[in-house]
């Protein structure tokens, strides 16, 4: 069963061929017998899966309407809120903070059928390229279990990759889908802003926050995406748009399709991840595809444009964590200065308190100008330069990351680590939707990820365009050791 796509694994419970309670039941399992090997989840949820799936059943005997995910197990990652269950988004902070609402997202999920079985591991807040920083417990590569599985959605990327599930949730402020999908072999989806309702997501940067999903194929994308992209009156920055049929019009070549590449972007890059790139793009000529260079160039101020964006909003976020109203309270303060300032010190991991201060400095009075505002300058330069790559081209294609997944404990320096988010921040200052597609492998045996990048909205075209890729490239495979009942 764990072969089988979402897609699959639902027309076979339309067909009477398997029942929710045995496609639960099998993927519950299969997580308890070997999630203790790479710890893709921080909660797991057997009776509540169990209970929804004999209704499912029910619901199927009953010969009622069934919804577009009925019967497939899905992962949330766990900064995104489920009535009732603890929300910890792997911080000590919130580690005993139990959901008060359903997000959006899993109202959507749950209204079209879908089993939620569990909540999965995160860099703390979704902080980190890496998901070594989450308080709790990293997640591990299943292909290298000395390997990172990217961060901040790496446990979500690491239980698809295993095939616990067939959808999982992720939150990209920066490429925290698509880099955790790249290094672990899966399709990690970053839709238009707005086009997937943040509301129960807790945020991060609330500007550059979004919502989208890691599969094994693209096709289970565009499934769930047809579920997921509906207008959301708690959301302000939702966009009200009908929804997208996509599964249906999924093509199979790329004719009449122009992809721009910044080929003077990436002059630097060398080995597997050039040499992969460059095969990639003569699959999308073989596809009809127009390979055309683009002006870029801006991309290389991303990174330090984002880490003040985004530390900046993360700081505002962030503050209504005081110890007042929910999550730690520090038991040793005795003034209410104390307690905002203790249950913090005691609450937030190292990561999580670099960034606020250095959201809270770039905000402060005398650098809001020369940082801020600055970087949001910056920012719109290269809203524009998207723009006008856009006028002569359908697509942007690009590599998802810089290298293959490294080891754990590898990278100390904070700025390299932030330099792994090159090539996937872009998309999200632009507010754009971007896609990570399995494409090869390394020399160390390690998956490799194509990112092709759309104009704002273009969803569903960007979608058809990546599983035209995916289908020529034949590179999504299970790891070795999790390729077993």
């Amino acid at each position: 069963m764990y072969r089988l796509s979402g897609y699959e694994l639902r027309n076979l419970f339309f067909e009477k061929k398997l029942s929710a309670v045995e496609i639960t039941k099998y993927f519950l399992n299969r997580i308890e017998k070997l999630d203790p090997q790479i710890r893709s989840f921080i909660q797991v949820l057997p009776k509540r899966a169990i209970d929804k799936a004999k209704k499912l059943d029910d619901k199927r005997a009953k010969n009622q309407k069934l919804g577009k995910l009925a019967a497939i197990p899905i992962a949330i990652k766990d900064n995104t809120h489920i009535k009732g269950i603890n929300t910890t988004c792997a911080s000590h902070f919130l580690k005993n903070y139990k959901a008060t609402f359903d997000a959006t997202v899993v109202r959507l999920f749950e209204e079209d059928d879908a089993i939620i079985i569990g909540k999965t591991n995160l860099d703390e807040f979704a902080m980190g390229s890496s998901n070594e920083k989450s308080a709790f417990f990293p997640t591990y590569n299943p292909w290298d279990l000395s390997r990172v599985s990217g961060g901040s959605s790496g446990g979500s990327s690491a239980a698809i990759a295993s095939r616990f599930c067939s959808i999982a949730t992720g939150s990209d402020t920066g490429g925290s889908i698509r880099l955790p999908g790249a290094f672990c072999g899966v399709v990690g989806y970053k839709p238009t802003y707005g086009r997937v309702s943040r509301h129960g997501l807790v945020a991060f940067g609330s500007s550059l926050d979004q919502i989208g999903t890691l599969t094994s194929n693209v096709k289970d994308t565009a499934l769930a995406m047809e579920v997921l992209g509906k207008h959301c009156r708690y959301d302000s920055t939702s966009l009200d748009f009908p929804i997208e049929p996509i599964v249906d019009n999924l093509k199979e070549d790329l004719k009449d399709i122009k992809i721009g590449v910044p080929f003077h972007f990436l002059e630097n890059l060398s080995g597997d991840i050039i040499d992969t790139f460059h095969k990639n793009l003569d699959i999308l000529k073989s596809l009809g595809a127009q390979i055309i260079d683009i002006n870029l160039d801006l991309m290389k101020y991303s990174v330090a444009v984002y880490y003040i964006i985004a530390t900046a909003e993360a700081s505002t976020n962030l503050a209504r964590f005081d110890g007042i109203r929910y999550g730690r309270r520090s038991p040793n303060a005795t003034t209410i200065g104390q307690v905002y300032d203790m249950s913090r010190e005691e609450g937030f991991g190292a990561e999580v308190k670099k960034r606020i201060m250095l959201g809270t400095y770039v905000l402060s009075s005398g650098y809001q100008d020369a940082y801020y505002k600055k970087a949001q300058k910056v920012r719109t330069l290269m809203i524009n330069a998207f723009e006008n790559a856009f006028q002569t081209c359908d697509l942007v294609a690009m590599p998802v990351a810089t290298t293959d997944a490294f080891k754990v404990n590898s990278i100390q320096d904070p700025i390299k680590m932030y330099y792994q988010d090159l090539f996937t921040i872009p998309a999200n200052l632009a507010g754009l939707p971007a896609i990570s597609v399995p494409c090869g492998f390394s020399s160390n045996n390690l998956p490799l990820g194509l990112q092709l990048i759309g104009p704002q909205l273009h969803d569903a075209l960007l979608l058809s365009h990546a599983h035209a890729f995916e289908k020529q490239c034949k590179q999504s495979k299970i790891p070795p050791a999790f390729d077993k009942e």
